[in-house]
């Protein structure tokens, strides 16, 4: 029995992507597809005989009897995107990062009173799951730890969500120190933001994709955990494994390795 899938945010790079990789699936069905952007309506993601339009009408997209919606749109959207779902009776994979911890706390409480499952996971890729993982691991044994995220000039948000997650996987072990004494910025935010203690530095250059490299220091040593992405196609298995498992995990969980077997 194939599960029936819809994509918000289809028109942009990332809800192509994932229309592909729905339509090449033989164990999901894309039904529908959904872009706030005028512009898409209309726009065939459909695979073989069946044609799927995409519409700038997220209720007409619900009703095409949709269980599972993979949104990636804008972080102004999602909220209001998820709910409409939700409240629709339809599991949700969130991929668009920009939601605050009550933003989450909404998602949540929606999630248990309609009885509806969600995952938000600030990043899909197998790869980047295990730098996180990793970096957690290192931040036991060595004190201090910056990060420095670098993505393609579009992208909305910074810092990034793979690299907040990872700020907060890892502070409170990583020495939580903002400026040294004695240490001065003569350009303000020269030493980027702080995320529970973690400095993150944002890069937006085009060509970019989405890279994330975190560097610990000890005593006479440093440590690089770097994962890059290369193309769109990476994030693919981690949303396909997330769209056939979310009907499994109650309530709303925050982050794809929940869904591993880490």
């Amino acid at each position: 029995m194939t599960l029936h899938v819809m994509v918000a945010g289809a028109a942009g790079k990332m809800g192509q992507e994932v229309c592909r990789a729905v339509n090449a699936d033989p164990d999901l069905e894309l039904v529908a597809a959904y872009d706030a952007n005028n512009l898409a309506s209309g726009l065939d993601v459909g695979h073989g005989a069946r044609r799927v339009l995409i519409v700038n009408d997220q209720a007409t997209a619900l009703a095409a009897e949709t269980q599972v919606m993979i949104d990636f749109t804008t972080p102004s959207a999602v909220k209001k995107n998820v709910t409409t779902a939700i409240e629709a009776g339809v599991h949700c994979v969130v991929g668009t990062t920009g939601l605050t911890e009550d933003d989450l706390n909404d998602l949540a409480a929606a999630a248990a009173k309609y009885k509806v499952n969600v995952l938000v996971a600030p990043n899909f890729a197998i790869g980047a799951i295990l730098m996180m993982e990793m970096a957690k691991t290192a931040s036991k044994f060595l004190e201090s730890a910056e990060i420095i995220e670098l993505h393609h000039d579009q992208k909305a948000d910074a810092p990034s969500g793979t690299a907040l997650k990872t700020a907060l996987g890892i502070g409170g072990r990583a020495d939580k120190t903002r400026l040294r004494p004695g240490e001065k910025e003569t350009i303000p935010g020269a030493r980027g933001g702080v995320v529970n203690g973690v400095h993150i530095h944002s890069v937006r250059l085009p060509g970019l994709v989405a890279h994330q490299e975190v560097i610990f220091g000890g005593v006479g040593q440093t440590l690089t955990i770097r994962h890059d992405t290369i193309d769109r196609t990476s994030f693919m298995p981690g949303v396909m494994l997330a769209t056939k498992e979310v009907g499994n995990h109650p309530g709303l969980t925050f982050g794809l390795e929940h869904y591993l077997d880490l």
